[in-house]
């Protein structure tokens, strides 16, 4: 009877152990943003406004706000370059942790001044350092989430067309199970031909219009009068347009 008296106790400690370890899971995600600081988006009209967001984007993950997911690490980098297939830096978490939504801000337009306009928009660069970057770091087979804060435009051109057969994520493809692309401040347009022209597998494409994601600072939604923990809306309204849950759509 004591006995069973211990192995109950033993048992009921250890469910009470497990549901404590599952309340405060290891943050597992890999979360990687690019920012277009091309003539075309920065001169588009939207480049002010998508700092602003990805500043309150950055801040709201690293904190977990309103159970937003914590990336387990951050890499911020622009797309492109001076000349094609150029590398570019790719800045750590560290960069933005422990700031306020201002000084990530003030962080942001540092490493992306506006008066440094890069002559290409490498989609496929970018991607190619993303996989490298997750491969270096051991980062495989984790959730993976690609936000492009970019007007989708690729510099390719066919027959005066652009040409989005030439976008390639295949380097992206066999990272893990779940990766999803999320291109933001694009149009419908450019949204449409990334969704169905670009080709994929495994990798999971979410676009965003220009039209809505400049709505975030909408004082309904925004909420600036009550501290960041408490903007429910926002949060809700961030989970609706930009973490959408993609299915994943094999397009050939």
């Amino acid at each position: 009877m004591q006995m069973m008296k211990k192995l109950t106790l033993t048992a009921a400690l250890l469910v009470m152990m497990t549901a404590c370890v599952n309340e405060n899971p290891k943050p597992r995600l890999s979360l990687f943003i690019g920012l277009d600081i091309s003539g075309s988006f920065i001169k588009g009209g939207h480049f002010d406004d998508a700092l602003d967001f990805m500043a309150h984007y950055i801040y709201g993950h690293l904190n977990g706000i309103g159970g937003l997911d914590v990336p387990r690490t951050l890499f911020v980098s622009s797309i492109g370059g001076a000349k094609a297939n150029e590398p570019k830096t790719f800045y750590p978490i560290q960069t933005f942790q422990h700031k306020s939504v201002e000084e990530i801000r003030e962080q942001l337009a540092e490493i992306f001044p506006k008066d440094k306009i890069n002559k290409y928009t490498d989609y496929n660069a970018f991607f190619e350092q993303v996989a490298m970057t997750v491969k270096n770091k051991n980062l495989v087979l984790r959730p993976i989430s690609i936000v492009m804060v970019s007007d989708g435009r690729p510099d390719t051109r066919n027959k005066g067309e652009t040409d989005f057969s030439t976008i390639s994520v295949k380097p992206l493809e066999n990272l893990s199970r779940n990766v999803t692309l999320r291109l933001l401040y694009t149009n419908a347009v450019m949204g449409k031909s990334w969704q169905m022209d670009v080709k994929r597998n495994r990798v999971k494409v979410w676009t965003q219009d220009a039209e809505v994601m400049t709505s975030w600072k909408d004082p309904t939604i925004l909420e600036p009068e009550k501290a960041f923990e408490e903007r429910e809306r926002f949060v809700a309204w961030l989970e609706d347009n930009v973490n959408f849950g993609v299915r994943a759509r094999r397009v050939d």
